[in-house]
């Protein structure tokens, strides 16, 4: 029978091969942030002024609403 240990948690430091795979791991995160919003601006971008009132926005709320991020 099989056992899964949840006690422990992946947070710590593993030496010097730890941070470097964690400095990865957040450019990775970052850049993949960066590409998500990326993505929003331009498709919020591409409607009418008339599509995003029907939405509830207006063009200033674009950059509000590409830069929010989910904690």
């Amino acid at each position: 029978m099989a056992a899964l240990d949840t006690s422990r948690t992946a947070t710590g430091s593993f030496g010097l091969v730890g941070r470097i795979g964690a400095l990865f791991a957040s450019v990775n995160n970052a850049v993949i942030e960066w590409n998500d919003a990326r993505v929003t601006r331009n498709a919020l971008s591409d409607l009418t002024d008339r599509e995003l009132a029907d939405i509830g926005m207006c063009r200033g709320d674009i950059d509000v609403v590409a830069e929010s991020r989910r904690y």
